[in-house]
């Protein structure tokens, strides 16, 4: 992640980054900017993350960097104790970051991106949350503590608990949610429909759709589209 400990000047809201001059690169899914390049091989991956570690600007604000052999993920994000999300500063360093990839002949594909997270339905999150912050050797996240667990590696999905008022009967509990680019988001639902799924609901698009396997078991496929 990429972390700011003063404050946050310029914040860019999710459906802003579309029209954003500097992410044509680079996709909001959930929050932060992220996008992919592919290199083809590991040797040509490891150049380009030694081009980004020379940038200027980096010792306290860096971006996450996750290296394979077919390319690489890089995700930008501002976080302070009262904020997750894009800024000014994300947008500078993505346009440094996609020019030093253009310069080693690596393409962005920002089709490639996307970001779960865990939502756990619960009527007393207060005796849930902590079971699951053990158990999965997860923190509290800085501006939701009551709500969101993190994974302090920046690897696993975050968890995102769910206020009920009351169990819902013949409903699972605990279901997924899943950002893509919004360009991405009808080929994606369709593909799910094909392989078996249902739609529960489109009443909440283009922010979210609501689609079930055989079985009832959830999943929200979101995009930033519409959100603030």
């Amino acid at each position: 992640m990429a972390e700011v400990a003063t404050g946050v000047t310029g914040r860019i809201r999710p459906r802003q980054s579309h029209e954003t001059v500097g992410l044509e690169d680079w996709r909001v899914v959930g929050e932060g900017a992220c996008t992919y390049f592919r290199t083809g091989s590991f040797a040509a991956g490891a150049r380009l993350v030694q081009a980004i570690s020379e940038l200027t600007g980096l010792d306290d604000h860096h971006p996450g960097v996750d290296l394979r052999y077919g390319g690489v993920l890089v995700r930008l994000i501002t976080v302070t104790d009262d904020y997750y999300g894009l800024t000014e500063r994300d947008v500078d360093l993505a346009g440094q970051i996609s020019a030093a990839a253009r310069e080693l002949g690596l393409p962005a594909d920002p089709s490639a991106v996307q970001n779960v997270q865990v939502s756990i339905d619960a009527v007393a999150i207060p005796e849930v949350l902590p079971f699951w912050r053990a158990v999965l050797g997860y923190t509290e996240r800085g501006d939701s503590p009551e709500e969101d667990l993190i994974d302090p590696r920046g690897r696993g999905p975050l968890i995102w608990f769910q206020q009920m008022d009351a169990p819902r009967p013949q409903r699972n509990r605990i279901h997924f949610d899943l950002w893509v680019p919004y360009e991405q988001v009808e080929a994606r639902i369709a593909a799910a429909l094909a392989a078996g799924g249902r739609l529960v609901t489109d009443e909440y698009a283009p922010s979210w759709w609501v689609l079930a396997d055989a079985e009832g078991n959830e999943v929200c496929v979101a995009t930033t589209t519409s959100r603030d």
